[in-house]
């Protein structure tokens, strides 16, 4: 099955690191990427800049129309209002597959802001500890969605929340931000 997640980081270049790093995991085999994109909010800029990440595409990967819409639900929507209902109409049953709502996009729209970026990963077969692993450090991504089950989705959070706790630990005087 593949899995549509999306994580935040809250530096506006975090996104675009995490690509790098998700390259090169699926290159050792660590994690099947089906498709990725990025979103990245520089301080300062008036919009988000968005790109498809066709490099780490595979066989699967979902159309430039998919992330275009989707994006443009996301961050256009509150401009253009109506001007994208139509499209937004045809596009919910594709989007309903990897579990994309409304409150998904309002989420996203709210948690992605200037001086922020995120990553959207379709994927399979990930080698959960390391792909936590490597990601790691002070800008070590939130998990804002994913569509695995229940259970998957908590054993990930506390994969990923297990990680940022030894490393709180490890660097005394420190906490979260």
């Amino acid at each position: 099955m593949d899995t549509l997640t999306i994580w935040l980081f809250r530096s506006a270049d975090g996104a675009d690191g995490a690509a790098e790093t998700v390259k090169g995991l699926a290159k050792n085999q660590l994690i099947s990427v089906h498709d990725a994109a990025t979103v990245s909010w520089p301080e300062g800029a008036s919009k988000p800049k968005l790109r498809q990440l066709r490099n780490l595409a595979g066989r699967g990967a979902l159309s430039g129309a998919f992330w275009g819409l989707l994006f443009g639900l996301i961050f256009l929507v509150p401009l253009l209002g109506a001007a994208l209902g139509a499209a937004a109409g045809a596009f919910g049953g594709l989007t309903s597959d990897y579990g994309i709502d409304d409150d998904l996009i309002k989420r996203v729209r709210g948690e992605v802001t200037e001086g922020t970026s995120a990553l959207f990963l379709l994927s399979s077969g990930a080698v959960v500890d390391k792909v936590r692993d490597a990601f790691t450090g002070e800008n070590a991504p939130e998990l804002i969605f994913t569509n695995l089950s229940a259970e998957q989705e908590q054993a990930l959070r506390e994969s990923f929340s297990m990680e940022l706790e030894q490393q709180t630990a490890e660097a005394p005087g420190t906490g979260p931000k």
